[in-house]
């Protein structure tokens, strides 16, 4: 693939380097290899009240969207192992979410969760590389229900890299900070943009500065662009999570970026998403979440808008319930509520400006 040469050439060299960092006692010598196996199946039943004509719902979400039937979301197998100073995990899924949110890549790579490799190049600061298909550093909400507050995702999650491709360099100094520089393909891709040979980049910094306080900080500089025609993009996502008591959790997000109008103009278009989501835990089983959110993108640089020519903008508001059947398998539901001031839900007899959504999922995690 001509369009990693960048990224082949990079993880050669550092890998190729390897013994200068650190001490010889800073690379651990064990030979002993662990694989450790997960996944998750996630079916769901959900039912919007504009009733769509299509079995899918609002193109800019990606999971959890299909209307008036029993659906897949997501069916995942992961393999992680590790030996010595090497470790690596693949995943592989299926599933409405797979098909939707991969729809650019191409056959067999749209099951593709998950593929890298990563070598430890420093004990000392806990210093890796890591490269291949990689989970995002973007954001706090994971293409895996179970792992999130809230049964569907925010818009700003629906609507920002949930996975990357390329290189990642991570350090995490103390248990409080965490730092990780990545060259990746682009936008959410596996394979490359034709006609683009450029890398984009991404940072990330975590800091937790005591007990059940998590601040993180994820920046993405570069273009979803052929290079003929490469319009560069700015991109931040900034959250706070907060426990404020044994029972009470709060999760404050912010995503904000700008992008070239035109090639080397000096010109922008803007989007912005600030998110709230609140959660209580009711029992050792129970827990019920909150979520108040907001997304405007006028330009359509994100969400392409036609109707109306202002662009999109939307309120959104959701409250679930979760209970754990048995260690592992969730029950849950979820009513979500979206607002505004122009008609920007398009369905077959007319556009509207409100949608309402009930959905039930349930999902088995081992």
């Amino acid at each position: 693939m001509k369009h990693v040469w960048w990224f082949n050439t990079l993880f050669f060299l550092v890998v190729a380097r390897t013994p200068v960092f650190g001490q010889q006692d800073s690379i651990p010598t064990s030979t002993e290899f662990k694989g450790v196996i997960s996944g998750v199946v996630d079916f769901f039943y959900g039912y919007d009240f504009n009733q769509p004509e299509g079995k899918t719902r609002l193109p800019f979400l990606y999971n959890h969207n299909r209307h008036n039937q029993v659906a897949l979301n997501l069916g995942l197998i992961k393999i992680a192992m590790t030996k010595g100073q090497f470790r690596s995990n693949v995943a592989l899924q299926v599933g409405t979410y797979s098909v939707d949110n991969y729809a650019a890549e191409p056959g067999i790579l749209k099951h593709v969760y998950e593929a890298n490799a990563g070598v430890l190049l420093s004990k000392k600061g806990n210093v890796w590389l890591d490269a291949g298909v990689l989970p995002s550093h973007i954001g706090f909400e994971s293409a895996i229900s179970t792992d999130n507050w809230t049964l569907t995702r925010s818009i700003m999650a629906e609507n920002a890299p949930y996975f990357l491709t390329g290189g990642k360099l991570s350090f995490q100094p103390t248990e409080k900070w965490f730092f990780s520089a990545l060259v990746i393909n682009g936008w959410q891709r596996i394979t490359n943009v034709e006609g683009s040979t450029k890398p984009s980049f991404g940072t990330q910094v975590s800091y937790r500065p005591r007990d059940g306080v998590f601040l993180n900080w994820s920046t993405y500089l570069g273009s979803n662009d052929p290079d003929a025609t490469r319009r560069q993009r700015y991109f931040s996502n900034f959250y706070g999570q907060f426990q404020v008591s044994d029972a009470m959790g709060l999760t404050v997000g912010m995503d904000m970026g700008v992008q070239q109008q035109k090639r080397g103009t000096s010109t922008y278009d803007s989007w912005f998403s600030p998110v709230v989501i609140g959660q209580v835990k009711w029992n050792q089983r129970m827990k019920s979440a909150l979520r108040i959110e907001y997304y405007q993108d006028r330009n359509g640089v994100i969400i392409p808008a036609e109707n109306p020519p202002s662009g999109f903008s939307a309120a959104g508001f959701s409250v679930n319930l979760d209970y754990e059947l048995r260690e592992g398998l969730f029950w849950r539901v979820e009513a979500s509520n979206y607002r505004s001031q122009d008609q920007v839900f398009l369905y077959p007899e007319s556009p509207t400006a409100t949608n309402f959504f009930l959905i039930s999922s349930l999902a088995y995690r081992f």
